[in-house]
C-alpha cells in the first residue's frame, strides 16, 4: 500500500508540475485547453499578423504553435513558421496581460481588439478606455509595466 501511494502521489505532483493550469500565472489565456493540450493565448488572433503586417486576423486551430505552455493560432502556415523561427519576436508582452494593468501592478485580461505595436512589440489592453489612457504615456506605461512585470511575472491575478 505505502509502495502504491508514494508512485501515485509522485506520479500526481509531477502531472500538476508539469500541466498547462501553470500556464495561467504567467499568461493569459482562455479558459480551457486547445486540441494541443495547452490554453489559448492572445484570444485567437495571429500575432504574426499583428507585428509583420499590423492587422488584427483571426488565427486557426489548424495552424496552431505553442510556446511557454500557450497555444496561439495563426492565419497560414507561412505565418505558423515565423512564429516557430522566432517565438520571442512575436508573443505579446507582459504574458498577455493588460499592459496598463502591468504598470500599476495588475493582471487584467489584455484584449486583441485595444492593442499597440510600439517598437515591435505587441501591447495588448483590457478595452478601450485604458487602451485611450496608454496613449497618453506610451512610453512610461510601457517602462512602469516592464519593471513591474519582473515582480509579478509568477504571482496570480487574484493575488495581485
Amino acid at each position: 500500500m505505502f509502495k502504491k501511494f508514494t508512485i501515485s502521489t509522485i506520479l500526481l505532483a509531477s502531472s500538476v508540475a508539469l500541466s498547462p493550469v501553470f500556464a495561467y500565472d504567467e499568461n493569459n489565456t482562455v479558459p480551457g485547453l486547445t486540441a494541443a493540450g495547452a490554453s489559448l493565448g492572445l484570444h485567437g488572433v495571429d500575432p504574426v499578423a499583428f507585428i509583420d503586417i499590423g492587422n488584427r486576423i483571426e488565427g486557426s486551430a489548424k495552424h496552431t504553435g505553442v510556446h511557454d505552455k500557450v497555444a496561439y493560432y495563426f492565419s497560414s502556415e507561412e505565418n505558423l513558421q515565423a512564429f516557430k523561427d522566432n517565438p520571442n519576436k512575436y508573443i505579446p508582452q507582459n504574458g498577455g496581460f493588460c499592459t496598463y494593468g502591468v504598470a500599476v501592478g495588475k493582471k487584467f485580461d489584455g484584449n486583441p481588439r485595444y492593442s499597440a505595436v510600439v517598437d515591435g512589440k505587441l501591447y495588448v489592453f483590457l478595452n478601450e478606455e485604458i487602451f485611450h489612457a496608454f496613449q497618453g504615456d506610451r512610453s512610461g506605461t510601457i517602462a512602469k509595466a516592464s519593471s513591474n512585470w519582473k515582480k509579478i511575472k509568477h504571482s496570480s491575478a487574484t493575488s495581485l
